[in-house]
């Protein structure tokens, strides 16, 4: 079967993999965001914060932060925002008190079991209208994606990204 002309030569921005991907994450992400906060009164990123240490409790904010995507001060204000809402703990560690573990408070994990189906019921009905082998073929995808994009990142030299300096108009006037 050919690569559909849209992928393999986009045209517009609506055919960019990279935009296609954000605008879906966009519409179906909507509903776990209006859960978390008119539900259960946390953010997007609360939430990925909840559901990473539910994973892997006693994670230190460095690690938390790689592993949920987001830069350090996101990741700071989360876990602050988490503390203050009571929903999670911090550990300072024997020996070094500039380190800390985080740690789900008992309320936080009801949360994370509370919501962790809800967000389960939105993916399920999202893939719903796939084939198994089409859902087994997409996993698979997702994770060559995935790799490249890791590999990609690694070997790129790309400027930091310095959003106080403007936009391209800025820079040429």
């Amino acid at each position: 079967m050919p690569i559909p002309p849209r992928i393999a030569r986009p045209s517009t921005l609506d055919d960019v993999l990279l935009y296609r991907l954000s605008r879906l994450l966009g519409t179906a992400g909507s509903m776990v965001i209006r859960l978390c906060e008119g539900s259960f009164g946390i953010t997007r990123r609360e939430w990925r914060v909840i559901a990473l240490l539910a994973r892997d409790e006693g994670l230190l904010s460095s690690e938390l932060a790689l592993r949920a995507q987001l830069d350090r001060a996101r990741t700071s204000k989360a876990i602050t925002s988490l503390v203050g809402k009571k929903l999670l703990i911090r550990q300072t560690r024997p020996g070094d008190r500039r380190q800390a573990d985080l740690a789900l408070t008992d309320a936080g994990r009801a949360l994370y079991e509370a919501l962790f189906p809800l967000v389960l019921k939105i993916n399920r009905e999202l893939l719903s209208c796939l084939s198994t082998a089409e859902v087994a073929a997409m996993d698979a995808t997702l994770d060559a994606l995935q790799l490249q994009a890791e590999t990609m990142v690694a070997r790129a030299e790309l400027p930091k990204a310095d959003r106080r300096r403007g936009g391209l108009r800025q820079r040429m006037g």
